[in-house]
C-alpha cells in the first residue's frame, strides 16, 4: 500500500492515431501495452490518443521515450508521445483560458503540447492573414488558439501552429481537454 503513494498520475497525450484510417491503434491494444510496461490504472480517452495512467516515474522526458520506443515496437510505427503530470491538466482547465471568447458555432478550441519549449519570437495575440486562426497564449509548453470555421473551412489553416513550433506538437480541442480534466 506505501508504493501505492508514491504513483504519480500523468496524462499521456499521442500524435497521429486513428486519424483518417491511418496509423490504427485500438484502445485496449494500447491499454495492454502501457499495462505490460508497469503503468497502472490505464484509462484511454476518446480514440484519438489520451491516456491517463499511474507511475512511480517522474522524469517526463524519459517517460516519452519509454513509452514512444514500446509503442513503436508494439504497433509498427512511431507513434509521437508528450507526457504532462495531472497537475498541469488539472491547472490548465482551471485556468479556463477561453473563457473570454465569444464562442458560437463556427469556432474552435484548440490546446496545444509542445514537447520542447522553443518558443518563436511572435506578438500575441497573433491572427493569420485571413483571421481565421488566432494563437492567444503561450505558456508552460502549451499554446492556446482558436480556428474560426466561418472564416476557414478547414483546419488546415492550424499549419501555423507547425511553422512556428516544429512537428513535436500535438493539438486536442478544448473540449477533449475538458473530458481528460474530468477523469483525473
Amino acid at each position: 500500500m506505501a508504493s501505492e503513494k508514491l504513483k504519480e498520475k500523468y496524462v499521456l497525450f499521442l500524435r497521429g492515431i486513428n486519424v483518417g484510417g491511418h496509423h490504427k491503434v485500438p484502445m485496449q491494444d494500447l491499454r495492454e501495452e502501457l499495462e505490460q510496461s508497469g503503468f497502472e490504472k490505464v484509462e484511454t480517452i476518446l480514440n484519438s490518443g489520451n491516456i491517463i495512467f499511474n507511475t512511480a516515474s517522474t522524469d517526463l522526458k524519459s517517460l516519452e521515450i519509454l513509452i514512444s520506443e514500446k509503442l513503436e515496437n508494439a504497433f509498427g510505427f512511431p507513434i509521437p508521445t508528450i507526457v504532462r503530470k495531472e497537475k498541469t491538466i488539472k491547472q490548465l482547465f482551471d485556468d479556463a483560458p477561453f473563457q473570454k471568447e465569444e464562442i458560437t458555432k463556427d469556432i474552435r478550441l484548440y490546446v496545444s503540447f509542445l514537447k520542447n519549449g522553443t518558443i518563436p519570437n511572435i506578438d500575441l495575440p497573433w491572427r493569420s492573414s485571413d483571421n481565421s486562426f488566432r494563437i492567444l497564449e503561450i505558456k508552460d509548453r502549451v499554446v492556446i488558439s482558436i480556428l474560426d470555421l466561418n472564416v476557414s473551412k478547414t483546419p488546415k489553416a492550424m499549419n501555423a501552429l507547425e511553422t512556428f513550433f516544429g512537428s513535436e506538437i500535438t493539438t486536442r480541442n478544448w473540449n477533449t481537454i475538458e473530458r481528460v480534466a474530468k477523469k483525473l
